[in-house]
């Protein structure tokens, strides 16, 4: 047996030969590939999603390490998207990776054509955005799903998946429903991951900034403006504290949404 013909090998004893090639072929998009979507697209990728794009605008900070899949002491500064697909494509060298380095906005929603995919995940830290990506993306026939906020948590027994109007205990979908309240609201029902849990962060807040990160030292300095286009941390009226094991789970539960989705799907059929 090949290598490559091996990768997928336990995956199929489970689901069988005609529902991997389904998953092959099923188009996946996610938006923000930090600590949530980073192991939310390491998960699918092993499961056979084979036509994946990931969507981040941002490079890889020092920050990142403690909770990023891409993220590491020789990673440091480089594109996130990019990082991830060279990774991505090291567990299947046949997957059609497409990174994309932008932000999504109301601006942008255009240009990533959500109606040509099958699900698309939410990822996005910025409120603005991730309101207009949840208008968007259920207008489309694509199955969607979203991330609530994945910091200050630490119990992984309280991550929950509800459909978004249910979901309790999580300021960001607070926030996110009050803002979708005074405008357009989301076309179809949605499941979020989430979790009641809300600790205090113990640490002082700080942010890494672009003189003090070591960011800036990868391309042509802290006046790089590709750099500082793309350096979030200084903007960010309050930074919370992560934990890797929270924020991956956040992340495979979502990527075990899909898969179970396509999973019930087939069983129907």
């Amino acid at each position: 047996m090949g290598l490559e013909k091996g990768i997928f090998k336990r995956t199929e004893l489970l689901l069988g030969n005609d529902l991997m090639s389904k998953i092959a072929r099923t188009k996946v998009i996610i938006f923000g590939v930090g600590g949530v979507g980073s192991w939310c697209a390491e998960s699918l990728t092993r499961s056979g999603i084979a036509q994946l794009t990931i969507v981040d605008s941002d490079r890889i900070c020092v920050t990142n390490i403690n909770r990023q899949l891409m993220a590491t002491t020789r990673t440091v500064g480089q594109v996130k998207v990019d990082a991830l697909k060279t990774r991505l494509l090291e567990i299947n060298p046949k997957a059609e990776i497409n990174a994309l380095q932008q932000i999504y906005s109301a601006e942008t929603s255009g240009s990533f054509h959500l109606d040509e995919y099958d699900y698309i995940i939410d990822a996005i830290d910025s409120l603005e955005n991730k309101a207009e990506l949840i208008r968007t993306a259920t207008k489309t026939k694509a199955v969607f799903f979203s991330s609530m906020g994945a910091a200050l948590k630490m119990d992984p027994t309280k991550i929950k998946v509800a459909e978004f109007w249910k979901v309790i205990g999580c300021p960001l979908a607070r926030a996110l429903r009050n803002k979708l309240k005074k405008g357009e609201r989301p076309s179809k029902k949605f499941l979020c991951v989430f979790s009641e849990e809300l600790l205090e962060n113990k640490g002082a807040n700080s942010s890494c900034g672009t003189e003090q990160c070591l960011c800036p030292k990868t391309k042509n300095g802290p006046g790089d403006p590709d750099l500082i286009n793309h350096e979030w941390c200084s903007k960010k009226a309050r930074i919370n504290g992560t934990m890797a094991h929270s924020t991956a789970m956040f992340g495979f539960t979502i990527a075990g949404l899909v898969m179970d989705d396509l999973y019930q799907k087939a069983e129907l059929s």
